[in-house]
């Protein structure tokens, strides 16, 4: 049990990073005994017979001097290393002249962390507020320079090496589904369904321009291949024979495509409600190309074949994330055309701010995944974990993780096939090591052309599939999130050093609870020194379960 000692204003975000890190905590309380103590900032700590004690600030404490620790304040914002992993941190640093290299602020080369032995208790003092990082990342999240690292998960493996270093033995329940390694979401932005519908404006006159002069440009660079250079050149000139319906419209059908490539997986396609509506930006009206020129009832018959499909269907939202009336509005033409009663939410051109949280909760959302960058891929939020952002009482944001456009577009990282392969492989690298979900958003024209982004699409879900990933839609990864967050641990009072960990009740939509997998109760060893993610079978143990198990997990120290 890890007793923690914090400000009340920090208590909200200490509630949430233990929900993301589960395992068993409480906010310290006197007369209890604690394997560990966790001390955010300069508050004094009781006396206690924890094994370790672990102390986050960015500033000299006034327990440095008692237990002579050599600290200096540095500056605000930098990159640690942690046995060469980099973790970012945006608050101050701390820094201490007797501390040890293991973790250091790679542009000083100073230690920002100290260990000091008192008597049967090991003191660890780390350079940086852990709470004051998880709120900055959860509700600003991070510049799109660092959103390669996920350092909300990174904060965790620390932690959680720290209380191995000490010799404590830890249970928790990771982000793993029982029977996977982690959750892929397979997403889809419905925008431009067909093309018939675009003359004149910004989306035709875009189309044309990428299709002949992008497509030439990437040939030449050995972005594409020929094929899809003469694929995109006849689409142009078979353009007017669209308009005059004597040829295929090439962006329809963009339903049966994604439901051939991903047969027998789960996806969820976000959908624009209202057609010539812009909607507003967080300075007024939005420019008028923001505007879909497509209702969702113009779907009807697509969104069927979608759910048939096992698909989910959810809002592609215009004003929701401001006004929750209008979000209602919203929500409730997804709710007619699907017949479903929860309807999750993503806001087109992810338009969001720190009131959008309420907005989306009391206009009855089920979920978010807005969190995420248009301009680049990566961690916004700094976790592959669904969290619950702290202005809302029940909604889960489901971060964004990676969008094509970002990908390939040439004004964002304009990457060949190639080099997204490997930008991908290495996330799905993390999804491994880190469990959560992993978030893909593959626009519906994608598949088309002047995109003709298929081949890597393909690439990317046979990747998953061999990483032993579950496909599961947006609303039925956040249902087993909350079905894991539901989870509580008690102590049984005859045998104490038995652990119980019990789901409590959580509502799951009907459609979710089938095929739900289950949950895993970790049990780890302990040991001298770990890398962030060298986990092998030698040191835990992993134990299956769906409503509550009931195991012996020897407190304290592990010999």
């Amino acid at each position: 049990m890890i007793g923690v000692i914090a400000e009340s204003s920090e208590h909200d975000v200490v509630g949430e990073f233990f929900e993301l890190f589960k395992t068993p905590w409480e906010f310290y309380r006197s007369g209890r005994d604690y394997e560990v103590v966790l001390c955010a900032g300069d508050l004094e700590i009781p006396e206690n017979n924890a094994r370790a004690v672990l102390i986050y600030a960015g500033q000299k404490l006034r327990v440095d001097l008692e237990v002579k620790i050599q600290a200096a304040s540095g500056t605000s914002g930098c990159i640690l290393s942690y046995n060469g992993i980099r973790i970012p941190v945006y608050g101050d640093i701390a820094t201490f002249e007797n501390g040890t290299s293991v973790l250091v602020d790679e542009e000083s080369h100073q230690p920002a962390i100290c260990w000091r032995r008192c008597g049967e208790q090991t003191v660890t003092r780390i350079g940086y507020d852990l709470f004051r990082e998880i709120r900055v990342l959860l509700t600003l999240g991070q510049p799109a320079a660092n959103a390669a690292m996920p350092a909300v998960d990174l904060h965790i493996a620390l932690l959680r090496d720290l209380i191995f270093t000490s010799g404590v033995r830890l249970v928790e329940i990771p982000p793993v589904p029982e029977g996977y390694r982690f959750i892929a979401c397979l997403t889809h932005d419905v925008d431009h369904p067909s093309i018939r519908q675009h003359k004149w404006d910004h989306t035709m006159f875009g189309f044309l321009y990428r299709a002949v002069f992008g497509s030439l440009v990437n040939l030449f660079r050995g972005r594409i291949p020929v094929r899809n250079l003469l694929t995109n050149w006849a689409a142009v000139l078979k353009l007017p024979l669209v308009y005059m319906g004597f040829a295929k419209d090439f962006w329809r059908g963009f339903d049966d495509g994604y439901l051939q490539l991903e047969k027998g997986l789960c996806s969820t396609f976000f959908v624009i409600p209202f057609k010539n509506d812009p909607g507003k930006n967080p300075h007024g009206p939005a420019p008028g190309f923001r505007a879909a020129r497509y209702d969702a009832r113009d779907m009807a018959g697509t969104i069927g074949k979608i759910t048939a499909a096992g698909c989910e269907v959810g809002l592609h939202g215009i004003d929701a994330w401001l006004d929750s009336s209008r979000g209602r509005q919203e929500l409730e033409e997804i709710r007619r055309l699907t017949g479903a009663s929860e309807i999750g939410v993503r806001m087109h051109w992810l338009y969001y701010d720190q009131q959008s949280p309420t907005a989306l909760e009391q206009a009855e959302a089920a979920y978010d995944s807005t969190i995420g960058y248009n301009q680049t891929v990566g961690y916004r939020a700094g976790t592959v974990q669904a969290y619950k952002p702290f202005q809302a009482a029940r909604l889960i944001e489901l971060p964004l993780h990676v969008m094509d456009t970002a990908l390939f577009y040439p004004a964002y990282l304009g990457l060949s096939p190639l080099q997204a392969r490997t930008l991908l492989g290495r996330m799905g690298d993390n999804a491994v090591q880190f469990g959560g979900c992993f978030t893909i958003n593959w626009h519906d024209r994608s598949l088309a052309p002047e995109r003709l982004w298929h081949a890597s699409y393909r690439d990317l879900v046979q990747d998953l599939k061999d990483r032993g990933a579950w496909f599961a839609t947006a609303g039925q990864a956040v249902s087993w999130f909350r079905k894991r967050r539901s989870v509580v641990f008690e102590a049984d009072c005859i045998e104490p050093n038995a652990v119980c960990a019990r789901v409590t009740a959580h509502p799951v939509a009907a459609d979710h609870a089938d095929n739900m997998p289950g949950l895993r109760l970790r049990i780890h060893n302990a040991r001298e020194s770990r890398a962030i993610g060298a986990h092998g079978s030698a040191e835990y143990v992993d134990i299956a379960f769906n409503e509550s198990v009931d195991t012996r997990v020897p407190s304290g120290v592990s010999r």
